[in-house]
């Protein structure tokens, strides 16, 4: 009830001021008329005497026409319309009450009364949304988040717009920043310019800014990275607005998100022919290892969306496996899997699920994969990695399996640690296989994926989360990143391209010092490294290499029709591996047997504890 009588009162207000508007508008539509000199008496006593009137017509006209109902602080160009009408609406009921009552007036008079009422009322509306405008500017400046936003061109004003209008922004915005120097010094929706990114430091000092938002959707990663750095060293929290087209169709301050590992790691797009893949795995059976897996389950998602007649998810770890199961069940997808559970160790296990369902397909991702973990139980990697791919090649070949794709590692090469040597170990199998196999058997080889269970990504956040230490093994430790998506639609076009025998090796962009990636991440959460949160150099762990590699010397390169996907040439592997494989799965069981010495003679590129 206090609202509508405040709100009553507002609109009372207004009326008078109409009132007073339609009052001034006659005085001066009549001088006007004769110049401001020499009006006649004798009309200027008629204004004087039906002005009540005239006015009484106005303020009626006005509230039927719902110029009193609207609100001024949202005022737009509909409004104006609406003004436009009642105005002259009320214009004609004047001049056709003044003829009937025979009150003498210049015709002139009421075209400029219209002009001059016009004027008056739109003036009064704009100046109330103006002052409503700049009290809520007032309070946000007052209560609001200090935002310095880097760019200031049309992703800027666009959210300049949205927080001028929309209450629930939390921001005053007191600083623009943009390299344009022609800009510098000059201001946008009334927030200064102050110069360009060499001056963010020292702006965000001055003003106390405590968030950085980058509004520049245009730039590349090189100079996404470039802008995030200099913004970080600030100490502000710093977020992104990567897409302001989205923005456009609905509200910009859903698009604003704290900047990602992605936009710092990932390569852009990644173009795949998507035709090709969807036509290469429509109606086709596959079976996919590992499939609740990080690689696995991403491989699920991507074949599913090619229309395949039924994907296979195999993994001995039920949880995942349940998981990406319960996801594609909710997209309505459920009809097209079946999982299971098994081992790729059991043969036994593995040769029901080929009788069964018969794939023609099979993207082998399931293996063990931590290098620490591996250098502890060495026999197990040989276990799970070099024997249960050789079940699944023997299987494969047997079934008639078309194509049969290893999911391999960057730490197969030259490797240094027992886990990278198994699945260098299972690159050679996959190799000898298809040398006598119709089945066409390749290998894809990529680094670090981001996001990927018990990568060093998650690790480091949940480190941050508890206040620290950050720990990082080596200063100077390198590797390559992806992101999942991106390595798994290049393994898709890679399967594509497969002629049988080759070792694909993905393009995976620059490699990454880790300890500067934790610095990054430490500084995204609005902290500073090494004060707020420590960063611990813990030394190197046994097997572990200071710099991945991609490629072995020997093998060189061949390109393909997809720039992201090369091929690696493929080395001779000895007439006796077959059964040195044999026996080193027959010895991973005994336990009075040195595993790594039987590695070092079935893989010749492997170098243990070379760090």
């Amino acid at each position: 009830m206090q609202s509508f009588k405040v709100l009553n009162y507002k609109y009372l207000i207004l009326a008078a001021v109409d009132a007073i508007c339609v009052f001034l508008a006659e005085i001066l539509a009549l001088g006007l008329r004769f110049d401001f000199e020499n009006i006649p008496a004798e009309i200027y006593s008629r204004m004087l005497s039906w002005v009540a009137v005239d006015i009484a017509i106005f303020i009626l006209i006005f509230f039927l026409r719902g110029l009193y109902r609207s609100s001024l602080a949202l005022m737009n160009f509909n409004d104006l319309i609406y003004i436009l009408g009642a105005v002259g609406v009320s214009t004609l009921l004047v001049a056709f009450y003044h003829y009937v009552s025979q009150i003498g007036m210049p015709r002139s008079f009421y075209f400029l009364l219209f002009g001059v009422e016009l004027v008056l009322c739109i003036a009064v509306r704009v100046g109330v949304k103006r002052y409503f405008y700049f009290r809520g500017t007032l309070n946000r400046r007052k209560q609001g988040r200090k935002v310095m936003i880097v760019g200031a061109g049309s992703g800027a004003d666009l959210l300049l717009r949205e927080i001028e209008r929309d209450k629930d922004y939390n921001y005053n915005v007191v600083a623009l920043i943009d390299d344009n120097d022609a800009l510098w010094n000059t201001k946008l929706r009334h927030i200064r310019i102050y110069g360009g990114r060499d001056s963010i430091a020292k702006v965000a000092a001055e003003c106390q800014a405590e968030e950085i938002v980058i509004a520049i959707p245009s730039l590349d990663r090189k100079q996404r990275n470039e802008l995030i750095a200099i913004c970080n060293k600030t100490g502000c929290v710093v977020k992104i607005l990567p897409e302001v087209a989205k923005s456009l169709t609905g509200q910009m301050k859903s698009s604003i998100r704290d900047v990602s590992i992605e936009d710092l790691i990932g390569r852009g797009n990644i173009e795949i022919n998507q035709d090709e893949v969807k036509n290469f795995i429509k109606g086709k059976r596959v079976l996919v290892t590992g499939g609740g897996g990080s690689i696995g389950s991403e491989l699920v998602r991507q074949i599913t969306d090619a229309e395949p007649e039924k994907v296979v998810i195999f993994d001995i770890y039920e949880n995942n496996a349940y998981a990406i199961q319960q996801e594609l069940i909710r997209k309505g997808l459920g009809e097209n899997i079946e999982t299971l559970i098994g081992s790729v160790r059991d043969k036994v296990r593995l040769e029901e699920v080929f009788q069964e369902f018969k794939p023609q397909m099979v993207f082998h991702a399931a293996a063990h994969k931590h290098v620490p973990l591996m250098e502890d139980s060495p026999k197990e990697a040989i276990k799970n990695n070099c024997m249960g791919t050789n079940n699944m090649a023997e299987l494969s070949d047997k079934y008639g399996v078309e194509r049969f794709v290893l999911i391999s590692t960057d730490k197969a090469v030259r490797p240094t640690n027992v886990m990278g040597a198994s699945k260098r170990i299972c690159e050679m199998i996959i190799q000898t296989w298809d040398k006598k196999s119709k089945t066409e058997f390749v290998a894809v080889r990529f680094g670090n994926v981001l996001g990927s269970n018990g990568s060093v990504v998650p690790l480091f956040l949940e480190q941050i989360e508890k206040g620290g230490p950050v720990t990082v093994t080596h200063k100077e430790i390198t590797r390559f990143f992806m992101t999942i998506p991106e390595a798994v639609s290049l393994v898709l076009q890679a399967s594509y391209y497969a002629e049988g025998g080759e070792i694909f090796v993905l393009d995976m962009g620059e490699p990454v010092k880790i300890y500067q990636l934790a610095e990054t991440l430490i500084r995204l959460k609005g902290l500073i490294p090494d004060k707020d949160i420590k960063i611990e150099v813990t030394g190197l762990r046994p097997g572990e290499k200071l710099y991945e590699e991609l490629l072995m010397d020997e093998e060189g390169l061949q390109d393909t029709a997809n720039s992201r996907i090369k091929i690696g040439k493929p080395i001779d592997i000895a007439t006796d591996f077959e059964e040195k494989l044999a026996e080193i799965v027959r010895d991973s069981y005994e336990e009075d047997i040195d595993i790594v010495e039987k590695i070092l003679d079935i893989c010749p590129t492997y170098s243990p504890n070379n760090n």
